[in-house]
């Protein structure tokens, strides 16, 4: 109960803390712009905080905010199935794994985002554009730590699960899956930035609507305080989607919290 009581007043003092960094660091920048550096460079926040209001009063940034939550999400789907299951195809075949190692490597290599001119002339400007882009960017990301999550499983186990007569099946769901799902999950996390970054270039690019639209157009009208406001959306947009995978993680590795909830509670 005493480790418990100090856990809560270890979060809320932790809490305090980053609520009075938070104040300083606006303040000081409220405080600056103007007088130490040009408005223009960095706006102001009571200025960015009206931008943004502006913006939700016409309602247009909801609609904004939708169209590239929706690009970024199906992206991020469809690009982490296809990198899980990519992942551990090969992981386990490992003669077909290393056949497509240089092609797999060449495409890695490649930076994702070169390939929007291509998928603009191979699928037009429309939103399956940014959601092809999202999807290819994931799938690198997600592949590669499900590949080594499956390539790293115990041997051993395998052997003993194969000797007392498994199949390749049960070898998969019982051992092979459970020891990856750390590794896809760090996969996931990763990509989440990635997957906004995708369908938010895909806007800039080539799109009318969406928070990279937003951006483009408030910088065009060199609207700093409207540039500051999109970025705030998008970070915003960035942490709803890393609270939905560690909310997936959560419920499908609920021994990994409860043990770090547990090794909290012991260390304080």
């Amino acid at each position: 109960m005493n480790r418990r009581r100090a856990l809560a007043g270890r979060r809320f003092r932790l809490q305090l803390y980053r609520l009075g960094m938070a104040f300083i660091f606006i303040a000081a920048w409220q405080a600056a712009s103007g007088p130490l550096i040009p408005e223009f460079f960095i706006s102001k926040p009571s200025a960015i905080l009206a931008s943004l209001r502006a913006q939700v009063a016409t309602g247009n940034l909801f609609f904004h905010i939708g169209i590239t939550a929706s690009e970024a999400f199906v992206g991020f789907a469809l690009g982490a199935l296809a990198g899980v299951a990519a992942g551990v195809l090969l992981g386990r075949i490992h003669f077909l794994a290393d056949l497509l190692q240089p092609f797999i490597l060449a495409f890695y290599s490649l930076p994702k985002i070169a390939l929007a001119p291509l998928f603009i002339l191979w699928i037009g400007i429309g939103m399956t554009m940014k959601i092809v882009l999202t999807g290819t960017v994931v799938f690198f990301l997600v592949f590669l730590n499900t590949f080594t999550g499956v390539r790293t499983v115990s041997k051993e186990l395998e052997a003993i699960l194969h000797l007392m007569g498994a199949s390749e099946r049960h070898v998969l769901t019982k051992v092979v899956l459970p020891s990856a799902v750390t590794w896809v999950f760090a996969g996931l996390r990763i990509s989440v930035p990635y997957a906004l970054i995708g369908a938010i270039v895909g806007e800039l690019i080539a799109s009318n609507k969406g928070l990279g639209f937003v951006l483009a157009n408030a910088s065009g009208q060199f609207d700093t305080a409207g540039v500051f406001a999109a970025l705030l959306v998008i970070m915003m947009l960035a942490f709803a989607l890393n609270a939905l995978v560690r909310f997936a993680e959560i419920r499908l590795m609920p021994w990994k919290t409860s043990g770090a909830q547990l090794d909290r509670e012991i260390t304080i």
